[in-house]
């Protein structure tokens, strides 16, 4: 299968490289790698949050490891994006109390409603769903991540009053 590349302008400005040595000198020198995932983080939201293979290399020349050893985690964690996502990413938990509770029945009606499939941007770059692993909050079921917030006891309504808070830009995606 081949992979399609994503062009991406890496901005490491400043005050991100401030913010990476802050979270680098948590660590000893010969340990820089422990920093990964936060540096990933900060690095990702700083670039309309996803990590395109060139800011991956940029992130291991900056804690002195090699390439493959970011691609190893960027892969493995859901959180970590390789393309440009659609701003507002709904991810529904997918596993049984979520899926006893019709959360499948919810994507499907969700991705519907936007007219797109499970993991693609909708043209307008707005929205997209993704199903992901357990979410931690199975007594709040069906239930699906949108920025770093819950949106919990999903309905159908629910859901279009979600999708018109989005367009209205009335949703706040991150505390910081």
């Amino acid at each position: 299968m081949e992979r399609k590349h994503y062009n991406q302008e890496i901005n490491m400005t400043d005050a991100l490289m401030e913010r990476i040595n802050e979270l680098i000198s948590h660590y000893p020198e010969d340990k820089r790698k422990s920093a990964l995932l936060p540096v990933l983080h900060e690095v990702q939201d700083a670039h309309d949050n996803w990590l395109s293979i060139e800011l991956q290399n940029k992130v291991a020349e900056i804690l002195h490891i090699k390439p493959i050893e970011v691609y190893e985690v960027v892969t493995f964690y859901t959180m970590f994006n390789q393309r440009p996502i659609g701003k507002y990413m709904f991810e529904f938990c997918q596993t049984s109390p979520c899926c006893l509770n019709g959360v499948e029945n919810l994507m499907d009606y969700t991705c519907e409603k936007l007219g797109v499939k499970v993991g693609e941007p909708t043209a307008d770059g707005l929205f997209e769903v993704r199903g992901v692993e357990c979410l931690g909050a199975c007594g709040y079921a069906p239930m699906m991540q949108l920025g770093d917030f819950y949106k919990e006891h999903l309905t159908e309504e629910k859901i279009d009053q979600i999708i018109t808070d989005c367009r209205d830009n009335k949703i706040i995606l991150h505390d910081k």
